[in-house]
């Protein structure tokens, strides 16, 4: 039997970073993170986790099932490698993306740059002011993409919040040039209904990426949000002149309205559009969460995607947040963000099936594919009442045979977990830190957990970046795929390149 290992952290203060007047879009910094090993480390070991581990480490913390306050527990084939605390970006730290030896972090007051050379010491590069929530990020050469999701004054990183019923608010996507990693330059922006709440890449060769923006609530009162809002943006950007990104179609995905919700369940959401879109381009294949209904559909003709098939769950799905394939393009998995990433969804009473992974097959050929529905996977550590907990941002660690996934899930932690038989997902690690507060129910924890050149990394809404690595042997195959570049939403084909 495995046996798990605690370890108490130290307690940082979030308090904000004190900025110097007339704070310009780009800081630079050179120098090594603060970073903050993981000091109770052993040598870890190979194994999964058992219902006795889990016992084992609640046991060994003061307050029985719940660990306590900043305590860190995890498996023992999990090791904590270190962890940079935000620097002068103070805002809700979110997605991920990867390039060489560089990781992108999003973060709603703009985004860090990282060189992850050294795994166990990253070294912040660059921090860019650019406030507009929720800064998704992806990149492509030597572009970088961010979603602003929030109505702003004007398209600038020195824009302030504007409301949305004026006319001139913004809200769309932004382009900077990272040529230079030290001091990446803004150059464009695109307006889009709605502004841009996630957005996937789609490549096209060699000339043009296209950009799926996902955005969703539109309002009456909202003079460029305003409903019908049935599918999602369409961005064509040349590669040698991003400047000239534009919109080229507003492709409806719903053609009769999306999911209307559920009477006899309130907690379903209305689909007004999406949440997150995956896309898997060496198989022409895209996954769609979007709010009440799973799509798949085909991206052959990446102008025009093409539905093929829609699923909806208004039993146990409450908000289809984001969506996985495998590595085998036979399977996809769905989330639920119940209680829409701001409620504790993990505790006794919500129960296994709510708020859970949604594991579909993908059965039949060509235009005649359907979802079809397996089982559900929920992490089984129950949290405490105060702990915002939620299935959130994953990706798929690359083993041949095997369907293996690392996946954030806010204060409930990272989970890595087996769902080659998808009629029996099983967690096979973990890595938690207690509740930042008993005093009120907060959001925190990992907002992503990505798999990247040997080692996992994490974006945690309140305590920075962490990296982690996995000594196990069902995942260290994985350790002999490299990648140039990673955007987990542009799904790549880890073993055709």
């Amino acid at each position: 039997m495995t046996s798990l290992h605690t370890t108490r952290v130290r307690r940082r203060r979030l308090g904000a970073v004190a900025a110097a007047a007339g704070l310009l879009a780009t800081l630079l910094t050179a120098t090594t993170a603060a970073a903050t090993p993981d000091p109770g480390d052993a040598p870890a070991e190979r194994g999964s986790v058992s219902k006795s581990d889990q016992a084992e480490a609640r046991a060994a913390i003061s307050g029985g099932d719940i660990p306590g306050v900043d305590e860190i527990v995890h498996s023992s084939n999990i090791k904590h490698l270190t962890n940079v605390p935000k620097g002068a970006l103070q805002g809700t730290n979110t997605d991920l993306a990867f390039q060489g030896k560089y990781a992108y972090v999003g973060n709603y007051d703009g985004f860090v740059i990282y060189d992850i050379s050294k795994p166990k010491k990253p070294r912040t590069v660059a921090q860019v002011l650019c406030p507009g929530s929720q800064n998704d990020i992806s990149v492509s050469g030597n572009l970088l993409f961010l979603s602003t999701d929030s109505s702003r004054s004007d398209d600038s990183c020195s824009s302030t919040s504007q409301p949305a019923t004026e006319k001139s608010s913004w809200e769309g996507m932004k382009i900077f040039d990272i040529s230079n990693k030290r001091q990446p330059k803004y150059i464009a922006a695109v307006e889009t209904a709605c502004g841009s709440h996630t957005h996937t890449l789609v490549p096209d060769g060699k000339k043009n990426v296209y950009v799926y923006v996902s955005s969703y609530s539109p309002n009456e009162t909202f003079p460029d949000c305003k409903p019908p809002h049935d599918g999602i943006s369409i961005i064509k950007v040349p590669l040698k002149a991003p400047q000239k990104a534009r919109v080229i179609d507003f492709p409806v995905l719903f053609p009769d309205g999306g999911n209307p919700g559920a009477p006899e369940n309130p907690g379903v959401s209305k689909t007004t559009g999406c949440h997150d879109i995956t896309v898997l381009p060496s198989k022409d294949l895209a996954a769609g969460a979007c709010m009440g209904d799973g799509l798949l559909f085909s991206i052959e003709d990446p102008e025009h995607p093409k539905i093929i098939d829609r699923v909806q769950d208004n039993v146990n799905f409450a908000f289809w947040h984001s969506a996985t394939f495998n590595q085998g393009a036979n399977k996809v998995v769905f989330t639920d963000e119940l209680g829409g990433g701001g409620a504790a969804t993990c505790n006794e009473q919500i129960g296994p099936k709510r708020g859970a992974d949604g594991i579909y097959d993908i059965v039949g050929k060509g235009d005649k594919r359907k979802l079809v529905f397996r089982s559900y996977f929920k992490i089984d550590r129950h949290q405490a009442d105060a702990e915002v907990c939620v299935a959130h941002n994953g990706s798929i660690i690359p083993v041949k045979g095997r369907d293996l996934m690392v996946q954030a899930w806010y204060q409930g932690g990272i989970s890595v977990w087996d769902f080659t038989n998808s009629a029996k997902p099983k967690e096979i690690a973990f890595f938690e830190r207690g509740p930042v507060t008993l005093d009120q129910v907060t959001t925190a924890g990992p907002w992503s957990a990505y798999y990247y050149n040997g080692h996992i990394y994490s974006s945690d809404i309140a305590k920075g970046f962490d990296v982690l690595k996995l000594d196990d042997r069902r995942t260290d195959p994985a350790k002999r795929v490299t990648m140039d570049e990673l955007n987990v939403q542009t799904q790549p084909d880890y073993f055709d390149r």
